[in-house]
């Protein structure tokens, strides 16, 4: 049974007439008959009562036509469909990234992105790093947005820039009118952390190694305003991105010099697996931009 037999059956029924609807067709009415006379003969039943050139649907046509009619438009649909993902400006692409990278770095990225390429559709999955990279390797997203991260045989990780990493504390604190402090200095202080297993976590935690000290963590929390908005209640510091979401009048930014805190963010995909022209066209809108 071929697609092209159920596309005749469908203007025949509709139509009831063979010269009519080979002429629809813009095929001979014999070849069109035989199409007809083939399909008919592998469903081993009439789906017409002829009278001369003119048919009509009986009851088992009644019954083919309802699925033939949903069948050719879900075949019509995923055509549409294909096509779009063939075009790399009204695509789909699949973005996972880390939950700290949702207030600063990835806004900036969708919105110059979609101010070139609006009819791309972007869909985002916000993760920890281990989540992101198995929905990765389980191909349920084109693309990650996440920092470094343990060596994969199958996957790129491609660097975009370093993030710098501040010290918050609250406004009344005793360092809030430094304008930069080491981190060594920070070793008997109370610390609002990353909840364990967040890659965050294990970024600071060795920074703080390298100055020689364990931090002494009093909350947890999985997201940059969460841990901000904690500082800002005089509750510890934390070590975080950027932030901009609090009064300065409740909660003071201020560098680290030494030593550097940073952590590298890239774009990671898989080797084997071939992306979609619009999440190619992502992938190097990004790294251009960076």
């Amino acid at each position: 049974m071929e697609w092209q037999q159920l596309e005749y059956f469908r203007v025949v029924a509709k139509i009831e007439h063979f010269r009519k609807s080979a002429e629809h067709l813009a095929i001979s009415q014999p070849a069109l008959s035989r199409s007809i006379n083939k399909l008919e003969k592998e469903l081993g039943v009439t789906l017409f009562d002829r009278t001369g050139h003119s048919v009509q649907l009986n009851k088992f046509g009644q019954i083919f036509l309802k699925r033939v009619e949903s069948g050719l438009n879900e075949i019509s649909i995923g055509i549409k469909e294909i096509n779009q993902l063939k075009n790399p400006y009204t695509g789909t692409v699949s973005l996972s990234f880390l939950q700290t990278l949702g207030l600063t770095i990835l806004p900036e990225i969708i919105s110059k992105f979609y101010n070139q390429y609006p009819h791309v559709e972007i869909q985002l999955y916000q993760n920890k790093i281990l989540n992101s990279i198995q929905m990765l390797l389980n191909r349920e997203v084109d693309l990650c947005l996440i920092s470094s991260f343990k060596t994969y045989p199958n996957i790129i990780w491609h660097p975009l820039l370093n993030e710098e990493l501040f010290l918050y504390v609250p406004a009344n604190h005793r360092l809030a009118e430094r304008s930069s402090v080491s981190l060594s200095e920070l070793s008997e202080e109370k610390f609002i952390g990353f909840k364990e297993g967040l890659g965050m976590r294990k970024v600071i935690n060795n920074f703080c190694e390298k100055a020689g000290f364990t931090p002494v963590i009093k909350f947890e929390g999985e997201d940059v305003p969460t841990l901000a908005g904690l500082v800002s209640s005089g509750l510890g510091v934390t070590i975080i991105p950027a932030f901009h979401g609090i009064s300065s009048k409740k909660i003071k930014q201020i560098s680290i010099s030494e030593p550097y805190c940073h952590r590298e963010i890239g774009l990671a995909w898989l080797i084997e697996n071939a992306l979609s022209p619009s999440a190619e066209l992502f992938r190097n809108y990004v790294i251009e931009m960076f």
